[in-house]
């Protein structure tokens, strides 16, 4: 706010050790000063910094300094994406930063929700909290789904959340975004590819607060509706001070409970976590000891039901806003197959979703040694563990269809098959389904029917993933004449494990589903049950994967900044990696045993457990490389700079390349290093009302390996098909602006207009069955590369007098392919956001957020065929054209969301 004190701001006296912080009222002092010619630097984030020459001939001597207000950051310190700090305008490389204001701006729906402030970087939050997709210039081939971090680096203060991803196992399962961020720094590849471990695609830094002088905080108290009236309620808080002596500590975290932005009959968020950092600053730098405690349960939404490929609409009576088609909580049991001897069993409950655990350490050291070299250090350990219980698919199975019955793991489920309601005991539906061997229909037997006549396609998916990790990187920094070079070298160890079980459950096809208990009651005959008193069947019969790994990269880096002129920098460096992946994975078989589990042959649900035979597949790969990247930067005046870069980066393959495929074969071949070039050319302009960086860029990615999830109807088991290897190229042009034409207002407007293009295309057809006898490899080279919008932006304005705020912002989503074959389009969306601020005192202040204010029924995703198994590629403009009245899976943006936070400072 204007003309008012600037607590934390940094004051330094240039080529001198002395240093100060600006407390509350925007007071600072440097004592045992001498007399003399200085130059003083201030600088606090969203203001330009001062750089002013100060005589001082009195001991007691006073000044005032005045900040102007920087509207895009591009006086503020960039630490991300460089080895040596520096304001952005003197960047080489694409640089955004969200500072606090923006963050609280932000519904709390998750760190990727949060992202979609930062221009050209697509983001697909539809899924909740986790499970999201974040990219940057059309590097997103193998961005999937279950994998949508797989190019970019999620960090919280310049190390990496995780060190490895596969399937269900992405960074953003721990990462939660409360009030002990401070400032958000984003690099849209380009120094990424030499500054951070494997992900050239960019990096997403989280920077905590650090040093206050005065003891103070903020507690947040926040409550509000989402969906038809689901409530959310948050608790956050960060408070820091100085210890005395030069000790200073910093801590908070928050604790939230959730139902969710659609209907479940369970919470679908609760648990939180709490962040600290101590730091001792001396007179050559300072030491910090820092940590995390996460604790937390959350889930992610699945797609619902559309027909119309041309305008698609809600179909079987779901809604787009509404419906989450998830199972309900319940409490079950299901045999884990890595040990079926000694009876173990694994507790189900839909409810619980993915419960996240993340305990972590860290220690930063930074030296000043004199004579112009530093170092710094920064090593972290952490545990991990990521339990999901929750469904996949939820595909429309009809009752005519043998699936629905055989995928039970029954011999012959044929004849009187009954459907009761697993928590009223009560008959649903009686059918006699003797005729769908030969194409006829069920018949109803009796008056109750099940809704739409089908069931759901679903699995209940339990997966157990743990990881053990230590991350460590140093820096030796040498300022030398008109260099500025720095080396040092990057740490990753993990020890992981994956243990994934896929389970069929009997689930009603309908907006609130019902779980089903199924029996087999032909007349004469004993009862056969098709599923568990809680719906469950086929238990662990679809899906087996137990693995582990221990992973390892080591990055050894050099770069320099050379001062060509006073206005001239050319930025070069290179980077050596190494990553090796060793480990194993369990071959398993259908156990064998007369009755299944349980012994029993009346209860077919047990019978087609996949376990362990004992016999391991193993992998020891080992991924050399070496990236570099050089840029210039033209700093035509103290407002306005021009820079270019160009990088060739490398991607190493993730664990999900042995984990999804090698099933039950040989793990003979290592995985294929993709190649990321990209050129890019910006500019960089800060006047005093209008401020705005724009960037042209030329990006490539190589060597994309690409397998489709398939399910096989003969014999009821889910694979990967063969990988194919492609190439896409992508050119855009990136923007953010800020105008302000008249005092108390701003207008943002940032973006990006690209061209994607999938120039070498092909795909695997396994013509749904493991049969390779039928396959074909397709070819959609010269498509359009999908999920990558041509036209995407947000555009705000924002005002601020006196005790009021208030912004309005729309965000702009364009028309995105839906898959490589170009069959289907995602249609355009726009989403508008409202924010309303008071301060109603000093300490106490109060704001209200609508996210969605229109309720916008936008599609941020799509799956494909409504059937299960199904994935996008199989919706082809030849199955569009032959299939008009199909219907067919999207995933929608979250509906409107209306929370009131209450702000207290201390």
């Amino acid at each position: 706010m204007k003309n008012q004190p600037l607590e934390g701001a940094a004051i330094s006296l240039i080529s001198t050790s002395f240093y100060s912080i600006s407390n509350s009222d925007g007071d600072f002092k440097i004592q045992n000063l001498p007399k003399g010619n200085y130059i003083i630097e201030i600088t606090y984030l969203g203001y330009k910094t001062i750089n002013e020459s100060i005589d001082v001939k009195e001991i007691n001597e006073t000044y005032t300094f005045i900040l102007e207000e920087d509207l895009l950051n591009l006086q503020s310190v960039v630490v991300t994406g460089t080895f040596d700090p520096r304001i952005q305008l003197e960047s080489t490389t694409s640089v955004s930063v969200l500072n606090s204001k923006t963050i609280q701006q932000t519904f709390p729906q998750g760190t990727a929700s949060l992202l979609q402030n930062i221009p050209g970087t697509f983001i697909d939050a539809s899924a909740g909290e986790v499970f999201t997709k974040v990219y940057n210039r059309g590097i997103s081939a193998s961005a999937e789904d279950d994998m949508g971090w797989y190019y970019v680096s999620l960090q919280e203060d310049g190390l990496p959340v995780s060190l490895v991803q596969h399937s269900y196992y992405s960074p953003d399962l721990f990462h939660r975004v409360d009030l002990t961020t401070k400032t958000v720094e984003a690099i849209r590849g380009g120094s990424s590819s030499i500054t951070a471990l494997n992900a050239p695609g960019g990096i997403f830094n989280f920077i905590s607060h650090g040093i206050r002088d005065d003891f103070g905080g903020e507690v947040q108290i926040s409550g509000g509706l989402q969906g038809e009236e689901n409530a959310l309620f948050k608790v956050d808080a960060n408070f820091g001070g100085s210890l005395g002596n030069n000790w200073y500590i910093n801590a908070g975290g928050h604790y939230r409970h959730d139902e969710g932005a659609r209907n479940t009959n369970f919470t679908f968020s609760k648990g939180g976590q709490f962040r600290f950092n101590v730091i001792k600053k001396n007179e050559r730098g300072y030491l910090k000891f820092y940590g995390k405690i996460l604790d937390d349960y959350t889930n992610r939404w699945t797609g619902v039901a559309a027909t119309n490929w041309d305008n698609p609409t809600p179909a079987f009576g779901q809604d787009f806003n509404s419906t989450s088609l998830l199972m309900p909580g319940f409490s079950g049991n299901i045999p884990d197959g890595r040990s079926l001897n000694n009876g173990s069993t694994n507790s189900f409950d839909p409810s619980q979703g993915v419960y996240a655990r993340d305990l972590a350490f860290g220690f930063d050291v930074s030296q000043d040694l004199g004579n112009n070299w530093s170092i710094k250090n920064n090593i972290k350990v952490s545990a991990k563990n990521a339990n999901w219980q929750t469904s996949i698919s939820n595909a429309f199975v009809s009752l005519n269809n043998p699936l629905a019955y055989f995928i039970s793991g029954a011999d012959f489920p044929i004849g009187q098959v009954v459907f009761r309601d697993t928590q009223s005991g009560e008959e649903l539906a009686r059918i006699n389904n003797s005729g769908i061997l030969s194409g006829q229909s069920i018949q109803y037997l009796g008056q109750g029917t099940l809704p739409n006549d089908a069931i759901m396609g679903t699995s209940a998916w339990y997966k157990d993933n743990t990881a053990d990790e230590l991350m460590n990187q140093f820096t030796l920094r040498k300022e030398y004449k008109n260099h500025d070079i720095t080396t040092g070298f990057s740490l990753g160890l993990s020890d992981t494990s994956m243990f994934t079980q896929g389970t069929f459950a009997y689930v009603t096809y309908e907006p609130n589903p019902r779980m089903l208990q199924v029996t087999l009651e032909n007349p004469g005959d004993p009862v056969i049950a098709l599923s568990d008193a809680n719906g469950l069947s086929n238990y662990g019969g679809l899906f087996f994967v137990n693995a582990e790994a221990k992973v390892s990269q080591l990055a050894t880096f050099i770069n320099d900044r050379w001062k060509i002129s006073d206005n001239i920098h050319l930025d070069l460096g290179v980077r050596y990696e190494s990553i090796k992946h060793k480990g194993s994975k369990d071959r398993f078989a259908p156990f064998a045993q007369n009755g299944g589990f349980d012994g029993n042959n009346n209860t077919a649900y047990d019978n087609g457990i996949l376990a362990s035979t004992g016999q391991k597949d193993n992998f020891n790969y080992t991924y050399n490389y070496v990236s570099f990247s050089g840029g210039i930067n033209y700093k035509i005046n103290e407002e306005a700079a021009i820079f270019t870069r160009f990088s060739q980066g490398n991607k190493a393959p993730e664990l999900n390349y042995y984990f999804n495929n090698f099933s039950n074969v040989p793990i003979n071949q290592e995985g294929a290093v993709q190649k990321i070039t990209q050129l890019e050319i910006g500019s960089k302009y800060n006047l005093k009302d209008f401020s705005f960086t724009t960037t042209a860029f030329w990006s490539e990615l190589n060597n994309i390996g690409i397998a489709n999830f398939e399910f096989d109807s003969d014999n009821n088991s889910v694979f990967y098909t063969p990988i194919q290897f492609n190439t896409s190229r992508t050119i855009g042009l990136e923007w953010e602006s800020v105008f302000t034409p008249i005092e108390n207002f701003a207008f943002r407007f940032n973006g990006i207009i690209q061209k994607p293009k999938a120039t070498e295309w092909k795909i695997y057809n396994a013509a749904e069955s493991v049969d390779i006898s039928d396959d074909t490899i397709e070819d959609f080279s010269g498509n359009t590369l999908p999920f990558n919008p041509r036209l995407m932006f947000n555009f705000s304005n924002e005002y601020q007098k006196n005790k009021i705020s208030a912004f309005f912002k729309w965000q702009f989503m364009g028309k995105r392919e839906g898959n490589v074959a170009n069959g289907f389009k995602l249609p355009a969306y726009s989403i508008f956001n409202l924010g309303l601020g008071y301060e109603i005192n000093e300490k106490l202040s109060a704001n209200l957020l609508v996210n969605n204010l229109f309720n916008s029924e936008g599609l941020a995703n799509f799956f494909g065929e409504n059937s299960f198994g199904a994935n996008a590629n199989g919706a082809t403009p030849e199955f569009i054209q032959a299939n008009p009245d199909a219907s067919f899976v999207v995933v929608p943006v979250l509906p409107r969301g209306t929370l009131l936070k209450l702000n207290y400072k201390i």
